[in-house]
Formats: C-alpha cells, structure tokens, sequence
C-alpha cells in the first residue's frame, strides 16, 4: 500500500468521533513529532499533502499560543489573505482599527514585506496566510494587530506558505504550520470564512 494512502487513513484513526455533520472538518492536519516528514494534511475526500510545524512541537487542545509551538485542537478560519484574495471577520476588522479596504491592499503585502529570518529576503509566508481561531480555548490568545519594525501586521496562529520549500515537512516554523506552494494554492481556493480545521497529533 502507498504510504501516503496508509498515513492519510491512520490520521483519520487518529482523531475523535464526529458528533454531527456540520462538525465535519474541511481541513484535517495530523502532525507527527517523531517522524516529521509524515506529517499530513487532507481536505474531505482529498489527497494527503506534507506540512510543517513549530521548531518546539506542539500544544494540546485549548493551549495558550507559544512562539515555536503548534496549537493541536479545532479551529475556525477567520482570514484568507493573499496578493489576489481578502477576506477577514468584521470582528478582526474593527480589531485592526484600519478600514476594510486598506486591509484588503495593505495587510498581506506588508506582511509578506518582513524579513523575519534577516536572510535579506521576505516572503516569509508564502503566497497566503489563513488565519486559525482556537474554537475550544479557555485562555484569551495573544494575536493582534501592531507594527513590527514599522511595518502594520497581524499576529496570529495560521496556514501559510513558505520561502523555502524545504521547510516543509520539518519541525521548523516559529508555530504555524506551512505548506507548499501547490498545496496552499488549492488550500486557498477552497477555503471560506468559518470553515473548521482540525489539528491533531499521530499519537
């Protein structure tokens, strides 16, 4: 049997019963500590893809969010920004204190501008950042919206790409999981507001 097959059946083992319909994930993402590189994510009836994740591990269900450490539970979607598509929750908006509209031209370009890694070149997030709200945490999260050497962000746990395909599969991110570039383009075009994503752990 093809591994990826075999890894993409074991990841749906691994997670909890589904109680209802409308709690079905678009998005299921296993992660594995001991072997990385078998770290998977599927979309419903979809084919199995490699991720990465935090250069520490991860954290249960209903963690605070750590630099370095990816969050394990269910989550909501609630952006999708790329140099092509903008959509954010009215919440996050007022959030910001920008209008709509300057997000929209603004946020993922500023975003992808930084150069976090000082290795003289940004896009550090790829093609696309998805923003991830925790459906199940007690603790109030860190993100938010702010400058980082002068240049407006948003802070948060997400999907996103990647300078540097060869990260992916590898515990290697400062918390977010990345995916590669065919992936993510897939990812993005299926994606709406306040669809579930569910992470968990291989065991």
């Amino acid at each position: 049997m093809d591994r990826r097959l075999w890894l993409q059946g074991f990841a749906a083992s691994a997670l909890p019963a589904i109680a209802k319909e409308s709690d079905e994930p678009v998005l299921t993402i296993v992660l594995n500590q001991e072997t990385p590189e078998e770290s998977l994510g599927s979309f419903q009836g979809g084919d199995a893809f490699q991720v990465g994740f935090g250069r520490d591990g991860f954290l249960p269900t209903g963690s605070t969010f750590v630099g370095g450490f990816s969050l394990l539970g269910d989550f909501k979607v609630n952006a999708i920004l790329s140099h092509s598509r903008f959509e954010m929750t009215d919440v996050l908006i007022a959030e910001s204190g920008k209008t709509h509209e300057w997000l929209a031209e603004n946020l993922f370009a500023n975003m992808s501008s930084i150069d976090f890694d000082g290795d003289g070149k940004g896009g550090e997030y790829g093609e696309a950042f998805v923003g991830l709200e925790p459906v199940d945490s007690a603790d109030s999260q860190p993100f938010h919206f702010g400058e980082y050497k002068g240049v407006f962000r948003w802070y948060s746990y997400a999907i996103h790409g990647t300078q540097d395909e060869g990260r992916i599969g590898k515990c290697i991110t400062g918390g977010c999981i990345n995916v590669g570039r065919s992936d993510l383009s897939s990812a993005v075009s299926l994606f709406k507001i306040g669809d579930l994503v569910r992470i968990a752990a291989s065991s």
